[in-house]
């Protein structure tokens, strides 16, 4: 059974859901006082865990940023205090009393002159101590770092006028800044920037992961996230949420079980599933190899690909322990048609891997293999073709188990009449596959994977080094290999589908670490998801190829 911990790290929330939570906790006699000492107390701990650490390695920037200090901690730094008029502005308050108790020399500002009671409270209670406070930007001290305690979540108008201004004037400073709950400005849910948007550093997200932290137009301002867990109870969690579809985190613990291991002591070939990819053209050969080498990485019992006859040897170079059908091709060097050695047909496969490189030429063989009782994958020109077909309709059609992994631009031709996936990526998602009853994997910064059911799951930490072509290819190959091993395991699609994205994302994260971001190209990126299991796994014996 999982833990408490490991379950509140997967958690999602809407501002609406937070509210409930909240009010339910409230309800049963939790001072509001309480808690915000509580959870003030946590940020501002943590706060000083960070300021113990020089910023330079606290934030992985290099020796020549103009940080004003390198070590704040031991007295003398100067700390400002962003305070609005909510709960969030008390939390900044509290935080800043205990940094001044903490030796550190700490100024307010407090734009505002309307606060919760509680929040004034606070206020009145650090001007006793001789914190000095400020009411416009201009007036403001030199500061060695910023808390920015302005907006919490549930923000939904526009910031103007001066608090807009303010914002603005205080980005372009050279220091960094710590949010508290969700960068002042920032749409809880949609991640939206409102009018403006403080850029932070480090934001500590309070409670639950609020859905806003996974949406690419707010990760430019999110800057390092954390969770601040305040032992919020599992039963008033489940209570808000037992009637919605669930929107998670896959974390590491979560995608590690999902893995089909260890294997059993008494399995062969045929036991740890057989896997065909379609994928390939004389024009593309590339693709046919990258998402060979992203099956071979899943420990798929059998691996088959289809590909034109003149690409044969090729593929055989590549991966020797593969079997390779050349099948006719046109006069394009696209695949003509499938044939299959005596005995064999598309049913002889626990998971088709179709679309890599394949050409818009290859139209009929993508509509045999749609037509099929087999669980089927489609990625780049596979999606390319359903899109002509018609998305929706035909993918209704399907009985068995169907999964896309377009990138944006190939899922708004899939499915142009759902939510704008550039900017409601969550919701976009899940409406494809509600509509198209697959399983839908939207690639991006914070991959998302929804269930026809509404269920979704997202990867939680990317890397830039993966926009390059070939990726989407190696991922192809990876979640098939994953799949075809899945299908005699009982384990949900979903989760399959989440783990091979979380493990594709690793893999990426790893290699820019140890080469750049500029020097992870696809190939490179297939040697290193067996490096992300050795370090994952380290009591595994992990071969790297």
């Amino acid at each position: 059974m999982q833990n408490r911990q490991e379950l509140i790290s997967q958690v999602v929330v809407t501002a609406g859901q937070m509210r409930d939570i909240e009010k339910r906790i409230f309800a049963v006699g939790m001072p509001v006082v309480a808690l915000m000492e509580k959870v003030a107390g946590l940020i501002a701990r943590r706060i000083l865990e960070i300021l113990s650490t020089p910023l330079q390695k606290a934030y992985s920037v290099p020796a020549n940023t103009p940080f004003k200090r390198e070590s704040p901690q031991g007295g003398g730094s100067r700390v400002g205090i962003l305070v609005g008029p909510g709960h969030n502005g008390g939390d900044a308050l509290v935080v800043a009393r205990e940094l001044h108790f903490r030796g550190y020399e700490v100024w307010i500002y407090s734009p505002f002159s309307k606060l919760k009671e509680l929040t004034s409270q606070h206020l009145q209670y650090t001007q006793s101590l001789g914190i000095p406070i400020y009411q416009t930007i201009d007036q403001l001290p030199n500061s060695d770092l910023l808390i920015d305690g302005l907006f919490g979540f549930g923000l939904e108008r526009n910031l103007t006028d001066s608090i807009a201004s303010a914002i603005n004037q205080l980005n372009e400073l050279s220091i960094p800044i710590y949010s508290i709950d969700l960068p002042s400005g920032l749409h809880t849910d949609t991640g939206e920037v409102l009018g403006t948007a403080i850029r932070a550093t480090h934001t500590f997200c309070l409670g639950l992961w609020k859905l806003a932290f996974f949406q690419d137009q707010a990760l430019e301002y999110l800057g390092k996230a954390e969770l601040i867990d305040f032992d919020i109870p599992l039963a008033d969690v489940e209570a808000v949420l037992k009637d919605v579809p669930r929107i998670k985190r896959i974390t590491p613990a979560t995608a590690l079980a999902t893995l089909p291991l260890p294997r059993p002591a008494l399995t062969h070939k045929y036991k740890e599933g057989h896997l065909l990819l379609i994928c390939g053209s004389r024009r593309y050969a590339g693709g046919a190899i990258l998402t060979g080498l992203g099956a071979r990485a899943s420990g798929v019992g059998m691996l088959s690909i289809g590909v034109p006859e003149s690409l044969k040897s090729l593929l055989v170079s590549h991966l020797p322990e593969a079997l390779i059908v050349g099948w006719k091709e046109t006069e394009t060097g696209a695949i003509a048609q499938l044939q299959f050695p005596e005995k064999t047909d598309l049913s002889s496969f626990n998971t088709i891997a179709c679309g890599p490189g394949l050409t818009r030429d290859a139209t009929p063989i993508v509509q045999e293999v749609i037509n099929s009782d087999r669980p089927l994958i489609l990625d780049a020109d596979g999606l390319n073709i359903l899109a002509e077909m018609g998305a929706i309709a035909t993918l209704k059609k399907r009985q068995a188990v169907t999964v896309l992994t377009p990138h944006t631009g190939e899922f708004q031709r899939l499915f142009p009449d759902v939510a704008d996936a550039k900017n409601h990526r969550v919701k976009a998602v899940q409406e494809a596959a509600a509509q198209s009853g697959a399983i839908v994997l939207l690639k991006g910064a914070r991959t998302a994977i929804a269930t026809p059911e509404g269920g979704v799951w997202i990867v939680p930490e990317s890397t830039p080094a993966l926009a390059r072509g070939g990726s989407g290819d190696v991922l192809t190959g990876l979640l098939g290999g994953l799949l075809a091993q899945a299908t005699t395991k009982q384990i949900p699609v979903e989760n399959i589908v989440a783990t091979a994205a979380w493990w594709h994302s690793q893999a990426g994260i790893l290699a820019a670490q140890e080469r750049t971001e500029l020097g992870v190209d696809a190939f490179t990126l297939t040697q290193y998801l067996m490096k992300v299991l050795s370090k994952r796994l380290p009591n595994k014996k992990i071969i790297n190829y």
